[in-house]
């Protein structure tokens, strides 16, 4: 197998990876909200009336918080929408995987390690620290991290 067949489907594995990432923290969520609905439904009133609006508001709470969850969910969701499956340009930007002596970097969303047979890619958004150093580099370029130089050897 060529390099350029092997880094495509690296590359479409890392943004498989990103779309199970989103589904799988939007379903936890909307699940998390079902139970929350179910409890404050199901929430009766009882002899201790401040103790039930204090469980009461709890719920709502927590049930705004995971509104706010779903909601930057759902950017990411379109950010991950927009980003260029076929991207293949001498500059890194949104949809480059980024080959660097010290480790792999896919430019998405933020989505963790994602570990393959021969090593491990980084899904990053480029709003990130690193992702910030190395939008619009090239191969060749150095960036520093944390102390460390790395080198950009591939961008696909």
């Amino acid at each position: 197998m060529k390099e350029t067949e092997s880094l495509d489907i690296l590359k479409n594995d890392a943004y498989d990876f990103c779309v199970h990432f989103v589904n799988d923290r939007l379903t936890r969520i909307q699940g998390q909200i079902k139970e929350l609905e179910t409890a404050l439904t199901s929430e009766t009133k009882s002899s201790a009336g401040d103790k039930h609006e204090t469980g009461r508001a709890m719920i709502q709470l927590e049930r705004e918080k995971l509104g706010q969850q779903l909601a930057e969910l759902e950017k990411t969701q379109q950010l991950l929408s927009k980003v260029p499956k076929d991207r293949n340009t001498p500059t890194v930007g949104l949809g480059s995987l980024v080959i660097t002596d010290t480790a792999t970097y896919y430019i998405a969303i933020s989505a963790g390690e994602f570990k393959y047979a021969s090593g491990a890619a980084y899904c990053i958004s480029a709003a990130t620290p690193i992702g910030k150093l190395i939008f619009g580099k090239s191969v060749g370029d150095v960036f520093h991290f944390n102390g460390k130089s790395s080198t950009i050897l591939t961008i696909h």
